[in-house]
């Protein structure tokens, strides 16, 4: 697929590209080392790091997701989203794919902080630095197991559950066996993925339900090893009588809103989350003072 034709189909996940590889272009033409930057320099340009984070500096839960460790973190994920995001935009939707990767990368560093301040606590762990968009990336793709599971289709295109649970199941085992991976990082955002992904697929079954639209079911036909087609199917079934469509527009809306709604609630249950975090971190530090 060439730059123009995923622009077309996937602009949101264009762009994220761009910006991943913008930014780290600018870092390395300001002198950061292309292969191993430097702590110093991961701070300066937004890296997630609980000292900052939970305290003054909540902006790094977003800033470290666009921020990659090296050439080779940049080229891994890049390839991930590429991989993912043209098959996830137009199956969620421009809007909704943005807010599920901006979400699960949140959701990770939280879950990163968490675990780094229970070890703080616990006298087992220190404060450490953690960037990139390996959290928004597990997002999107728990989002797409739970479209195969459910088998949620765009353009005739049927996920393939199988080679999914394969992929992720590589990534999460990599995160446990090699050492400075930011395995909470990964599992926050593939749960947040995993919740967003089950609205969008009760409301996806329960407009088709309202609007007499067929779900997909042969699995068949593999022509990727993500994704299937099938040919000479028509996932919309039009047979139903006008007047019926007017009827089914006010569930259908309705059902739209639920995956908007779950992210609104997981939105503000992040807030308290690092709210809750911030408030602790403070009481500590005063208290050492």
């Amino acid at each position: 697929m060439t730059i123009q034709q995923l622009l077309k189909t996937a602009p949101v996940t264009t762009l994220l590209l761009i910006s991943f590889i913008g930014l780290f272009l600018l870092q390395v033409l300001t002198g950061v080392d292309a292969n191993n930057p430097s702590t110093e320099d991961l701070l300066k340009w937004g890296a997630n790091a609980l000292p900052f984070t939970m305290t003054d500096d909540p902006w790094r839960l977003l800033s470290s997701a666009f921020l990659h460790i090296g050439l080779m973190h940049l080229l891994f994920n890049g390839f991930a989203m590429y991989f993912f995001g043209q098959v996830a935009e137009p199956m969620f939707g421009s809007a909704k794919f943005l807010a599920l990767f901006l979400l699960a990368a949140i959701g990770g560093n939280l879950l990163n902080n968490y675990v780094t301040w229970q070890g703080i606590l616990d006298g087992t762990g220190q404060p450490g630095i953690s960037a990139g968009a390996s959290g928004g990336i597990m997002g999107i793709g728990a989002a797409l197991l739970i479209a195969a599971l459910f088998k949620i289709s765009v353009n005739s295109l049927v996920l393939n559950l199988k080679s999914l649970i394969f992929i992720m199941g590589i990534n999460l085992v990599y995160g446990f066996a090699v050492p400075g991976i930011d395995n909470a990082g990964h599992i926050g955002g593939a749960v947040t993925g995993l919740v967003i992904a089950l609205a969008f697929a009760i409301a996806y079954r329960q407009r088709a339900k309202a609007t007499q639209i067929s779900l997909p079911f042969d699995a068949s036909l593999h022509i990727h090893p993500t994704y299937q087609q099938h040919t000479g199917y028509n996932n919309y079934h039009n047979s139903h009588h006008p007047a019926d469509s007017n009827k089914a527009k006010k569930p259908a809306i309705r059902w739209q809103m639920l995956p908007w709604l779950v992210m609104l609630v997981m939105s503000i249950g992040f807030a308290y989350w690092w709210q809750d975090m911030h408030q602790q971190l403070l009481q500590v530090l005063a208290a050492i003072e």
